[in-house]
């Protein structure tokens, strides 16, 4: 029966690319793919091939060379997956030759994409494996999606893939984003909706590669929206000190109507009507506030300047010595019992005594693990993290224990260091130490027992290091689940320390203007009392992480340096204020280590309070059945939308008397 299909398949091929009709002949794009297959690679539809993987040491060099890329890569493929609801689908990411190097799915779906082929390392380039979402758009350099039986081998035809190229700065491909997925009931029509999220995907990884790229250069970014400096459609300019552009992305030449070549080289005053100092001077470190700027052809566009402002040269003033300021701490400590965790942490880690960090996703665990090492006599050592989450479990036995030169095929010839040993001396940070597997659990307890580490193929090494881990899971239920080492846990927990939540926390105010603070980069930018009201209630279920970034959006967004309630993102306008704002005032009455016993004597004995608890009752009990009736009752959403637990829901559910009609 299936080599019936392969026959159909492939005479169907045959026809199309040779000029006949049939399915696939629609796009002209699929047509010459499939094409380039029969007559360029030589290559037979029919045949069943096992995919080409590249050798764990050339896996490792491929993925050294993209390493900035990765990191950058693997917030927005995370996303991604979560945003196409995960189930079905594979995120992948691939080098320019086509060659994938990173993967997201889901656990138990990840088997099922390895018998299509989709393993790492696995080329998946045209002439090797024929047209494909991958390897079409590498040829085509354009987006685009190849649905089931546009595959040109029959053996991939269950497959629908869309894919975006990613470029860097200097218009070279640099990488391939793709969604892959296997369900059969996957139209052609669906996937509309995934190529644009891709789309979008891949072009923000590319603007976050640009900024990164030219971090110490110049940066012009423009758009003829004021709303839209910022966003990924924004154009973007690097140059010199001398005003000479070095890079420009496709934004920035299509905003300009011309070409790569016509830009390189050439200074700004070709293309705008200012002044070279005039320019210069607007500049301000962060190039967040945004100013009318006219082309040479007469077009108003918005832009900002990332720079060190220059004062005119006419007017230099004479040098004056910079005053000096004490460094920004790099977390808000301002919350009593988060400061109180954070003196027991330092102590502690003095003592060598390991920390295991607790705490739901983006509550800022890194920052806090680097926070202790500063504090710490290891300040001037390296501080080195590792995400055991995001780093394919057929990889981190490298990145963390490093291997000798030639120890195995396509190894590099001076090896490789892994980050136990870069953190020699330091700290080392094993973020979301919950995922990794068990094997290396075993490795790791070997390497803090006897303080030495073996690379792959090496000999043992004495390694100095303190260890932080840190993880969003229950280690004491996955101990119980078998998927987690009980001596290795009791080994890392030597003080567990659980990092509160966003909505938990008595300084929300004050972490509010640390994190503007930083995003603003020294520029002051004020908030409206109802802008910062509206930003104090909400639940932040993303935690630092999620307030940072709407935080960066707004100071990139805001007119005249001043965020306006109309420039929040529409979940916090129309976020439901009185659960939200009543669930922190619970939590934070329910941590004890902020209140002493004469807070809490003064606090029950508050007549003021008692009287308005019956106001914020039927103020909570009316919010709940608003997002229960906009969430259609699915409890699940209900809870993530107020940043709750589904057991707090269902108690406050019972506590108001709360029921479905029907």
């Amino acid at each position: 029966m299936q080599s019936n299909h392969f026959s159909r398949h492939a005479q169907q091929v045959h026809t199309v690319a040779h000029g006949g009709a049939g399915e696939g002949g629609s796009d002209p794009s699929i047509a010459r793919s499939w094409l380039r297959c029969l007559e360029d690679y030589h290559l037979d539809p029919s045949v069943i091939e096992a995919p080409v993987v590249l050798e764990h040491g050339r896996l490792l060099e491929s993925r050294e060379r993209l390493r900035q890329v990765l990191q950058i890569a693997d917030h927005e493929m995370n996303s991604l997956h979560q945003q196409l609801s995960g189930a079905g689908h594979a995120v992948l990411l691939t080098d320019a030759r086509g060659v994938i190097l990173n993967c997201v799915s889901a656990p138990t779906e990840r088997r099922s994409f390895e018998r299509a082929g989709l393993w790492l390392g696995a080329d998946w380039s045209e002439a090797r494996e024929g047209t494909n979402g991958i390897g079409t758009c590498l040829v085509e350099r354009q987006a685009l999606t190849i649905h089931q039986n546009e595959h040109f081998r029959g053996r991939h035809t269950g497959l629908t893939c869309s894919a975006s190229p990613v470029f860097d700065p200097h218009g070279e491909l640099l990488a391939v984003l793709d969604v892959s997925s296997a369900r059969p009931d996957v139209s052609r029509q669906s996937q509309f909706h995934t190529m644009a999220l891709v789309n979008l995907s891949a072009k923000m990884i590319e603007s976050c590669y640009f900024l990164r790229h030219f971090e110490q250069q110049w940066l012009l970014r423009f758009h003829l929206q004021a709303e839209s400096v910022g966003l990924f459609s924004e154009g973007l300019l690097a140059f010199d000190g001398d005003g000479r552009i070095c890079a420009a992305n496709q934004s920035a030449l299509n905003l300009l109507g011309t070409v790569r070549g016509g830009v390189l080289g050439k200074p700004l005053e070709r293309f705008f009507a200012c002044c070279h100092d005039e320019l210069f001077s607007r500049a301000t470190p962060g190039g967040s506030t945004a100013w009318p700027l006219h082309t040479l052809d007469g077009r108003q566009v918005f832009a900002s300047l990332r720079g060190q402002a220059r004062a005119p040269v006419w007017s230099v003033p004479a040098a004056q010595p910079r005053p000096t300021r004490e460094a920004e701490p790099l977390i808000c400590l301002l919350d009593p019992a988060l400061q109180n965790d954070f003196r027991r942490s330092v102590r502690v880690f003095e003592r060598d005594v390991p920390l295991l960090l607790r705490g739901e996703t983006g509550c800022g665990k890194e920052a806090f693990a680097q926070a202790v090492h500063q504090a710490s006599e290891r300040r001037g050592k390296p501080f080195v993290a590792i995400n055991c989450a995001s780093i394919p479990e057929s990889l981190i036995e490298s990145e963390l224990f490093g291997y000798r030169g030639g120890s195995f095929t396509g190894a590099r010839k001076e090896g490789m260091r892994g980050k136990l040993l870069q953190a020699d001396g330091g700290t080392l940070l094993l973020d979301e130490i919950g995922d990794m597997p068990l094997a290396l659990q075993t490795r790791l307890l070997r390497v803090l027992e006897e303080r030495q580490v073996v690379p792959i193929g090496g000999e043992p090494q004495a390694v100095d290091v303190r260890i932080v881990s840190a993880t969003h899971r229950d280690l004491l239920e996955r101990v119980e689940q078998g998927s987690f080492r009980e001596d290795l846990y009791y080994r890392l927990n030597g003080l567990e320390v659980a990092l509160p939540a966003v909505r938990e926390r008595s300084d929300k105010a004050q972490l509010l203007d640390f994190l503007l603070r930083q995003e603003a980069r020294g520029e002051p930018i004020d908030i409206e009392p109802r802008a910062r009201q509206a930003l104090l209630d909400f639940a932040w279920p993303g935690n630092v992480r999620q307030m940072r970034n709407v935080l960066r959006t707004l100071v990139a967004l805001c007119e005249d340096s001043r965020i306006v309630f109309p420039d929040l993102p529409a979940i916090l306008r129309n976020s439901t204020v009185p659960v939200a704002a009543a669930l922190c005032r619970e939590r934070v009455a329910e941590r004890p280590q902020g209140l002493s016993s004469a807070d809490q004597s003064a606090g029950a004995a508050s007549q003021p309070d008692r009287d308005t608890r019956p106001l914020l009752q039927d103020a909570e009990r009316q919010a709940l059945l608003e997002t229960l009736e906009a969430k259609h009752w699915h409890l699940t959403r209900v809870a993530e939308h107020l940043g709750i637990s589904r057991n707090t829901l269902y108690r406050k559910l019972r506590k108001h008397g709360i029921t479905r009609a029907g």
